[in-house]
């Protein structure tokens, strides 16, 4: 994920224009929710509050990497992942066990011999691969408009 993908111009003005729907349905969201469902802004707070889990999860080196690649491939063995991402077993064995004890991806064994484990995504995990890719895109556009 290190590298920057670039979009044609139609390409990027289709995602723009997408992007641009969905926080516009996200804020219209935001807002009704505030006005008809009377929640306070304290309590609004606390809700923002308890996403920082999973924020500080994500932001870890390798996690949406792992996500993107499941995302991919849909299934995948622990040793194409490793292949793939070029991370050492035990930093991969890490975040593979805190990304399902969170519910983004799932483990399934294939007795054998060998015994085989693939991973796959969980709907949780699909729907955050979705939602994060506006925001990679938005940020990385930001940060090219920002460069000299």
């Amino acid at each position: 994920m290190g590298s920057q993908t670039t979009l044609s111009d139609e390409l990027r003005k289709l995602v723009e224009v997408r992007i641009e729907h969905t926080l516009k349905g996200i804020e219209d969201t935001l807002r009704h929710i505030v006005e008809k469902q009377e929640i306070s802004l304290v309590d609004l707070k606390e809700d923002i509050k308890s996403l920082e889990e999973s924020f500080n999860l994500l932001s870890q080196k390798w996690n949406l990497e792992i996500l993107y690649t499941l995302f991919l491939k849909n299934t995948i063995s622990f040793g194409g992942l490793k292949k793939i991402l070029g991370v050492n077993s035990r930093t991969l064995s890490d975040k593979l066990k805190s990304l399902k004890q969170h519910a983004y991806i799932g483990r399934a064994v294939e007795t054998g011999p060998p015994v085989r484990v693939q991973y796959t995504l969980t709907t949780k995990g699909r729907n955050t691969v979705l939602l994060a890719l506006p925001l990679l895109y938005y940020s990385s556009s930001l940060t090219s408009l920002q460069a000299p």
